[in-house]
């Protein structure tokens, strides 16, 4: 079974996560396929930029807690899209949970409808936002990252592009990425790689700096009885023991 989805229209190479069963969860499988088209548009001389949207009413839950990746397998993605030498541009039309707020974080552009949600819900399973923490801590709002990081409250599209989470938001998402599209199409292939190149390189300096101790944090929070516990819950729809 096919998990992303591959449309091409003038020059945009659109990746869908397309995995409605589990929400567009972060499987082990998911992130594989992935990380293989996001190779083959790389090498794409007729790619300009990649739209990564998604299918249903979830953009991505988070991690597939029945088959998770393993966390090098998400640090190698998320690294992925932010050495791309294309720009990868994120479209919302739902629900973003944990790990996909990892995966907007590394995009270049993310635009949204008005009607999408977003949370930081690690820590109400025992984790932590580990390893997404190296594209999002370098490009959003520090305060606004220690208020939805420690609570894991949800919050709405306007205030995910005021603390930077997103670019742009609108009542019609391709209305929104319309003029962005057609600036991409008009640019050149050489400029976009540079200019990418030119904007990701801090973000990629405290990545490469960083990696290895989220990564180990990440295995270690999730290897953890509170994480096995807390995952037990969400699974069974039920309250872990340590809410009052």
């Amino acid at each position: 079974m096919t998990l992303i989805g591959r449309t091409r229209e003038r020059g945009i190479h659109t990746l869908s996560l397309d995995s409605p069963g589990n929400r567009n969860a972060l499987s082990a499988a998911l992130v594989g396929e992935l990380a293989d088209a996001l190779t083959d548009c790389a090498k794409d001389g007729d790619v300009r930029a990649i739209v990564l949207t998604h299918t249903g009413s979830t953009f991505c839950a988070g991690a597939d807690l029945r088959d998770p990746p393993h966390p090098d397998a998400l640090v190698d993605l998320l690294r992925q899209i932010l050495d791309l030498p294309k720009p990868v541009v994120a479209r919302v039309t739902g629900h973003v949970r944990a790990g996909g707020l990892g995966l907007l974080g590394a995009c270049d552009i993310a635009a949204a409808a008005h009607e999408s949600t977003y949370a930081f819900t690690e820590v109400r399973i025992g984790v932590a936002p580990a390893v997404i923490s190296l594209p999002l801590l370098p490009r959003t709002d520090p305060r606004a990252l220690a208020r939805y990081y420690l609570t894991g409250e949800r919050f709405d599209a306007a205030e995910a592009t005021r603390v930077g989470l997103l670019t742009a938001t609108g009542d019609d998402v391709d209305a929104v990425l319309a003029p962005i599209l057609d600036g991409l199409r008009r640019a050149a292939p050489q400029s976009l790689a540079e200019t990418k190149q030119l904007l990701t390189a801090r973000v990629l300096e405290t990545f490469d700096r960083d990696a290895a101790d989220l990564t180990a944090l990440s295995a270690r929070l999730f290897a953890s009885p509170q994480a096995r516990e807390g995952m037990a819950a969400f699974l069974e729809r039920r309250d872990p023991p340590w809410v009052l």
